[in-house]
């Protein structure tokens, strides 16, 4: 019996050893794998990993477009509602346009006033230059009478003074000769008269022609004016943020909606200053968006905003003060990303995403870098 009992005690001493030897391959062969894993791994980091740049402060962003009226006026028409597509050139809003065509027909009205007196104003030009052939007319003929009065006064003097003709003919002669005279002189000054009035009337066209054209501006201003009164899209996109009403009273200037380009969409990515050493316009990002998980969105760096966020933030931080705490800065990346007309139904600007930037295209810049200060003069020093 004894000999019966000692075989079973040594079988479960056996069974331990075999599995103590077991779990230590495996536990070898693990620790073989990890160091391996953990080999690639390192040399994967060294080689790419380390020139890939991450962070989740991006979000997706648009160029809003802001509607607002130009002119003051009650709203008549709302064409549009909140999220609603609209195309380049769609009637949104108008505003009552009545007085903005009266106004419009008063300015073509002055135009024409104005077009009226220009002819009116020509038409006296002919009459005018008539005035002026007259004049010359009258004077051509006055000047002849001077001239033979002045005639006989000359062939009349010597036969006056030899006694042949009587002195008295010999004066009436020469006051006939002073009336022609002085008739010539009047006859000029009505010459000039003429020729002065032809030219006021002239610039009287000039004038009629400026206001003219001012007439013609204060119409095209009316017109405008007209065409304002229907507010349409800018750009394609969503209509967000309405808040204009049919019979509400609007001022110029004042904010109806907002036109989102949803065909724009672009991320802007806040990295910090640490990892935009390497990084450049063009170069390959990889995005995940939190709305739709396990889909990748491809893009590409577009531009580096030229200062960090808080160097345009509205109240910039002084520094230069006794108490400072470095804190490291970010820097805006703008990137363009890569989506079908389905995806960007579903990417709206505000969107929260993970962003992953390749920079290794870049990694020989720091050796450029560091060859420009070596051959970059020094200052000399002073002695």
């Amino acid at each position: 019996m004894t000999d019966q009992q000692d075989v079973p005690a040594e079988a479960p001493a056996q069974n331990n050893g075999g599995k103590r030897r077991m779990f230590g391959r495996i536990a070898l062969v693990a620790l073989i794998a990890g160091a391996l894993y953990g080999g690639y791994a390192y040399i994967g980091y060294r080689n790419h990993g380390q020139y890939v740049q991450s962070t989740e402060d991006a979000y997706v962003r648009a160029d809003g477009v802001t509607v607002s009226s130009k002119l003051a006026g009650y709203v008549r028409e709302v064409n549009v509602r909140d999220n609603q597509s609209v195309t380049p050139g769609m009637q949104l809003v108008l505003v009552d346009p009545t007085d903005y065509r009266t106004r419009l027909s008063q300015a073509v009205a002055q135009v024409d006033v104005a077009r009226a007196t220009e002819n009116a104003t020509r038409a006296g030009i002919g009459e005018a230059q008539a005035g002026v052939t007259e004049a010359q007319a009258a004077l051509a003929a006055s000047q002849r009478d001077l001239q033979y009065l002045a005639g006989e006064v000359a062939r009349y003097r010597p036969l006056a003074a030899s006694g042949a003709e009587p002195k008295q003919m010999l004066d009436q002669l020469v006051s006939n000769r002073d009336k022609a005279a002085a008739d010539v002189r009047a006859k000029q000054a009505a010459v000039a008269a003429a020729q002065s009035r032809v030219t006021s009337i002239r610039a009287q066209v000039g004038q009629s022609a400026a206001q003219i054209e001012a007439a013609r501006t204060q119409q095209e201003a009316a017109r405008n004016d007209l065409n304002t009164t229907r507010l349409t899209a800018p750009v394609a996109g969503k209509v967000a943020s309405s808040s204009v009403r049919v019979g509400q009273f609007v001022q110029p200037g004042q904010r109806l909606l907002t036109i989102v380009p949803t065909q724009a969409l672009y991320v802007e990515a806040n990295f910090k200053e640490t990892q935009i050493g390497l990084m450049r316009p063009g170069q390959p990002v990889t995005i995940d968006v939190d709305a739709l998980p396990g889909v990748e969105f491809k893009g590409v760096v577009d531009s580096i905003t030229p200062g960090t966020g808080a160097n345009f933030s509205l109240v910039p931080p002084q520094n230069a003060t006794g108490n400072f705490t470095k804190i490291v800065q970010r820097v805006p990346v703008r990137i363009r990303i890569n989506a079908g007309p389905e995806s960007r139904k579903v990417l709206v600007p505000g969107l929260s995403l993970h962003v992953k930037v390749d920079t290794i295209s870049a990694k020989q810049a720091i050796d450029q870098i560091r060859d420009e200060q070596d051959r970059a003069p020094t200052a000399p020093t002073k002695r």
